[in-house]
């Protein structure tokens, strides 16, 4: 669902309008999934509908695919050739944009978190501020190879000379960090907080059903217009319940 919602969001779509109204049984909608399903269904690989970020890097690095829309953290794999097949015959780019810019590549957080009910919180802690250091990605780039850095954490590794020379993907993968905007993803209005996701505590359930019933388009079992006319259905319900609506 990631890469459905910024596909949604730049050709001009929103999850919901200013009032929680859901917004998906709609012409924007129906634009960036019945894209999606055509680019799937033509070019897409068999299991299309059921492969994860694993799946498709393993195609990929496997000379399997043409082109994989995902994560920068997959760079530094593509781009070792240790682990990829064609690291000498890759690029990065970013995303194709349709109506509009906003919300056409997204902003995801991975974070370590220490649990309350933890016995060890104070050696918890101690690796998390190691795991996170300049000496951590000295460490990495030293041993793995600079491309296998993780992306994102400091931002002083893109002042790094080493990881610049040895990584491509780079100052992409920092400019699009610093250009995306939570808080103003969408070509109208909206009133919540997210690009690939609503920051409500009820859109994990929203985005694994619409996310199902998208499948379901993909391998053919359903229309667009089925699957957009049902998830519009199921939005409401959830938020109806969940007293955003009347």
């Amino acid at each position: 669902m990631a890469y459905i919602d910024t596909l949604v969001n730049t050709f001009g779509g929103r999850w919901f309008d200013m009032h929680w109204n859901p917004q998906i049984n709609t012409s924007a909608w129906r634009s960036a999934i019945n894209y999606y399903v055509r680019l799937l269904q033509d070019y897409g690989p068999p299991t299309a509908s059921s492969n994860g970020f694993n799946q498709n890097l393993t195609l990929f690095e496997n000379g399997h695919c043409a082109m994989w829309v995902d994560a920068t953290t997959a760079a530094g794999t593509l781009f070792d050739p240790r682990e990829s097949a064609v690291a000498n015959n890759v690029a990065v780019t970013s995303a194709p944009v349709a109506v509009t810019p906003l919300g056409s590549h997204l902003l995801w957080t991975w974070a370590l978190a220490i649990p309350s009910t933890s016995r060890h919180s104070a050696q918890a802690l101690e690796f998390v501020q190691w795991a996170t250091s300049k000496q951590y990605v000295q460490l990495v780039g030293e041993t793995y190879g600079w491309t296998l850095v993780p992306p994102g954490t400091r931002k002083s590794t893109y002042e790094q000379a080493q990881y610049l020379r040895a990584a491509p993907f780079a100052q992409l993968t920092l400019e699009s960090i610093l250009t995306a905007d939570p808080r103003r993803a969408t070509l109208d209005p909206v009133p919540y907080v997210g690009i690939q996701f609503v920051g409500i505590p009820q859109f994990p359930n929203i985005g694994t059903q619409v996310g199902q019933l998208i499948a379901a388009a993909v391998t053919g079992l359903e229309s667009t217009d089925e699957v957009l006319a049902t998830s519009q259905a199921v939005t409401e319900r959830v938020m109806r319940r969940a007293g955003y609506i009347h």
